[in-house]
């Protein structure tokens, strides 16, 4: 048994299954890829056998790992990302 995702046209996945290889083979109707990693809403890049995770944000690029970056990094601590201002904003716990 493995893990595969099935793919849509679009290869956006939308549904991963545990099953064994002549079970997908079997499935005519459906596209499925063994699955290393990702999840539904991911996207599947066959040219590099790469699953990509949605862009958390905008303004955010894809890197050669194919790993989504910030436009500045974190810095050190407890911060978050703010789209509007496209800036990292500390969380201060009281």
């Amino acid at each position: 048994m493995a893990t595969y995702a099935e793919i849509n046209t679009d290869n956006i996945v939308v549904n991963c299954i545990v099953a064994d290889a002549e079970f997908v083979a079997s499935q005519t109707d459906k596209t499925y890829v063994l699955c290393t990693c990702g999840g539904i809403g991911w996207t599947y890049n066959s040219e590099v056998d790469v699953f990509v995770a949605p862009q958390p944000y905008g303004s955010w690029t894809l890197d050669e790992n194919y790993d989504w970056q910030p436009p500045t990094p974190k810095p050190e601590g407890n911060y978050a990302w703010f789209e509007p201002n496209q800036q990292w904003i500390e969380i201060v716990e009281s």
